[in-house]
């Protein structure tokens, strides 16, 4: 318990009040002064490309805005960063952000509420003498996938405290064969995970049966599974003011304390290390981003085998009736400032990626998340790279709004798909051997892709997969050629 209570104390913090806070609409909305827009991300070399090319194309059109694009290295470095910039009041002006973080930068009051500028009506004039309404149109606001809309006034104030950049979904990965060959069934439930944990400590006392990477993520899609509140604008909601919060706590402590499960900081890394592991110590299960499921498989064999099969399945749940999994990849925020061009053009700066079609069709394809607009669908140049994968079936189904998609980076997998009456589907990451037989096609089962589950939420199955493989260059805006190499089509 000594080592779970540092975990519940960051989880106090990060998950603590947000404070409603407007700003006003200059009248002249952006009036073209120079401005300097820090914004803070985490991304490797291939998305600071992408987004580079697109800072580019903003600055056409607005060239007395500057943007000072910053990478750090990894989420909770940004959150960091940001947190000792608030300290000595020089935070930027916009970050890459989730929930909790926001809550955590609204303990000093820092985060500026969108309402204001989301709705404005002000004419803005660019560089080329055109111009665009400051604030989204209605068809604009339609556009976004609905849930990562709503997601940024999640704070119970009903106030719009951030936007959506890019998102994943929090899968469990599981060692498929370990699993079969001793007859166990994946849990679907926290029920049938105890007992599946405590099989898995039976087989291999020496195991961490589960992995959860990110602790402040399993205690949200706790209570959202629960309907238990954690955090809102005023503090009304704090962590452990209820039964039920504390109840699944004392249980979480209780697996901590059987050896059940680890985290990321309790483990002192990633879990996707414990769950690739194939001796010593070890876990069976992992929960962590579908966006990451490539640092969920085990290192090949000198011959190109796999030490074990991955599976994937949805998160366990409470119950049937209220299913829940937390949406994953970043949302950005804007932060207050004494000048109210900066955050006039920190908004203009945002408002340009995220509703810029080409922007999110092309973001999406390099890195494996989902984007964040229904549109994307009828990009030509997005459409084409779907169709090449899959016939083009996937555009209705995107549009269709209860179905969505979900992107499943790294390498290739596999399908094992089994549409039962109240099963999931099975996506496999290796094989016996280091090539995949795809369609009549011997496909490398190293090669990196782009692999795409499409999941009914309402009758809880997998509807179809598939995997593609991009040995070139996703896409090159010059010419319009997405460099696609499919290697499978259902």
């Amino acid at each position: 318990m000594k080592r779970l209570l540092p975990i519940i104390l960051v989880l106090v913090l990060l998950c603590s009040t947000a404070f409603a806070a407007g700003f006003e609409v200059p009248a002249e909305g952006y009036d073209g002064s120079e401005v300097t827009v820090r914004f803070y991300s985490q991304q490797g070399s291939t998305l600071q490309g992408v987004l580079n090319t697109y800072i580019a194309e903003f600055n056409q059109l607005y060239p007395n805005i500057h943007i000072e694009h910053t990478t750090l290295g990894d989420y909770d470095g940004v959150r960091d960063q940001i947190v000792a910039d608030i300290s000595v009041g020089a935070q930027p002006n916009v970050a890459y952000c989730y929930p909790d973080h926001v809550a955590l930068y609204n303990l000093a009051k820092s985060v500026q509420t969108l309402d204001a500028l989301i709705d404005s009506t002000v004419t803005v004039t660019r560089a080329d003498g055109s111009t665009e309404i400051l604030g989204l149109t209605d068809e604009q606001k339609a556009d976004f996938i609905e849930g990562y809309y709503e997601e940024g006034r999640q704070y119970g104030d009903g106030l719009m405290y951030t936007m959506p950049f890019s998102k994943s979904t929090e899968v469990l990965y599981y060692d498929k064969t370990f699993f079969d060959a001793n007859g166990i069934a994946v849990p679907t439930t926290w029920d049938e995970m105890e007992q599946v944990c405590a099989k898995l400590k039976e087989l291999d006392p020496q195991s961490i049966p589960l992995g959860y990477d990110s602790e402040s993520n399993w205690f949200i899609t706790m209570c959202e599974q629960y309907n238990s509140p954690y955090t809102s604008a005023t503090g009304d909601h704090y962590l452990f003011n209820n039964e039920t919060n504390r109840a699944f706590i004392k249980r979480f402590a209780d697996w901590y304390s059987k050896g059940y499960v680890t985290t990321q900081k309790l483990y002192g890394a990633y879990t996707s290390g414990l769950f690739t592991a194939t001796t010593g110590v070890r876990s069976y299960m992992s929960i962590g981003s579908s966006a990451g499921a490539k640092y969920q498989r085990p290192t090949a064999n000198a011959d190109g085998s796999y030490p074990f099969e991955v599976g994937i399945a949805t998160v366990p749940q409470v119950s049937a009736d209220n299913q829940k999994v937390i949406s994953q990849g970043p949302s950005v925020c804007l932060f207050k400032k004494g000048n109210p061009q900066e955050v006039v053009a920190s908004w203009l700066f945002v408002k340009y990626l995220i509703t810029n079609v080409e922007f999110q069709a092309e973001f999406s394809m390099a890195s494996g998340y989902v984007p964040v607009l229904k549109s994307v669908a009828e990009n030509e140049v997005y459409a084409d790279f779907l169709a090449k994968a899959d016939g083009g079936n996937y555009i209705a189904v995107l549009e269709c709004g209860t179905i969505p998609l979900q992107q499943w980076g790294g390498a290739a997998l596999s399908q094992s798909l089994t549409l039962a009456d109240g099963a999931y589907a099975t996506l496999t990451s290796s094989t016996s051997s280091g090539t995949l037989s795809i369609g009549g096609e011997e496909v490398d089962a190293n090669d990196p892709g782009l692999n795409i589950v499409v999941y009914n939420h309402e009758t809880g199955q997998v509807v179809d997969a598939i995997a593609c493989n991009m040995e070139e260059k996703v896409l090159d805006k010059k010419t319009g050629e997405t460099g696609l190499m499919p290697v499978l089509r259902r």
